[in-house]
Formats: structure tokens, sequence, C-alpha cells
């Protein structure tokens, strides 16, 4: 088993997303990225921890590889707005690949020079490497499956 994690917005969404591919045994949403010791969801929201809402991946890489989780992570949201997704605005919710060894690293830059030639503006992603993840709140975990939502569009 190997490890991705990715922020795209909203963790809530991207969860939902990546719960559907077969080869995933496991989604777990939380924070990465920031400056302070198990943050909380209040804290992260203030945009002021450097978090990133993420969500941490387990998958079988015979079953699905790491680049097909990064082509799932290019269509679940707009890599090209900074700090942002939609609605939803601040660092927490920037698009993010964070790695897990230099072999990740490398495909998600070239992943990455890929998707350039499918957007018209600049690509925000960050490719940086893994930090300490923080699961965050249960209520959170499987948020839309528990609350019967199809997505987290207000």
């Amino acid at each position: 088993m190997q490890k991705a994690t990715f922020g795209a917005g909203c963790f809530w969404g991207i969860e939902a997303s990546f719960q559907k591919i077969k080869g995933v045994t496991s989604t777990t949403v939380g924070y990465m990225g920031g400056k302070i010791k198990n943050p909380t969801y209040e804290q992260v929201c203030t945009d002021k921890t450097g978090y990133a809402e993420v969500v941490q991946i387990i998958y079988d890489p015979l079953i699905v590889s790491f680049e097909k989780l990064l082509e799932i992570f290019w269509s679940i949201h707009d890599p090209t707005q900074l700090n942002r997704q939609g609605l939803d605005i601040g660092t927490q919710y920037r698009s993010v690949i964070f790695y897990h060894s230099e072999e990740q690293k490398q495909i998600a830059e070239l992943s990455k020079q890929k998707q350039l030639h499918s957007h018209k503006k600049e690509i925000t992603t960050e490719i940086t490497p893994v930090k300490e993840f923080y699961p965050a709140e249960e209520y959170h975990q499987r948020y839309l499956e528990k609350n019967r939502l199809f997505s987290c569009k207000k």
C-alpha cells in the first residue's frame, strides 16, 4: 500500500471523489502544511495557520497508479484559482500535491507540466514534500456520505 495526499478545495468533496476509485482502500480528511501542532478546524478556517485542507489516500498501486490519482486530482478542481475553489476562499483551500517520495515528486511535476496545455490561466498548484498530517475531527470524516449530500457546493 502507498499514500497520496492532495489539497483541492473543500476536503469533503475531494474525499468523496477518491472514495469511488477502485484500488483506494481508505481516505482520511485532515490538515497539512501548517505551523502549529494539532490544529482544529476553527483554527484552520482563520487562514492564519498555513494549513491546507487535504485528503490522505491509502491505495494499492497494483490496482490504481499514482498517475491515475493525479488525473482525478486535476479533474475535480480548478488548479488555476489561487488560494480558493469557487466560493471557498483562503490558503486552506489551495491546490497542493504533497509528495511522499522522490518518485511521486517527479510524477507530479510531469503531470503538472501536461496540465499546462489544458488551461488558459497559470496553474497555481504547489508540489511540496509531505509534512505532518493531522486528521480532521471525526464529524468531517466521510462528511458528505454521513449527511447524504452529493457535493459541498453551497
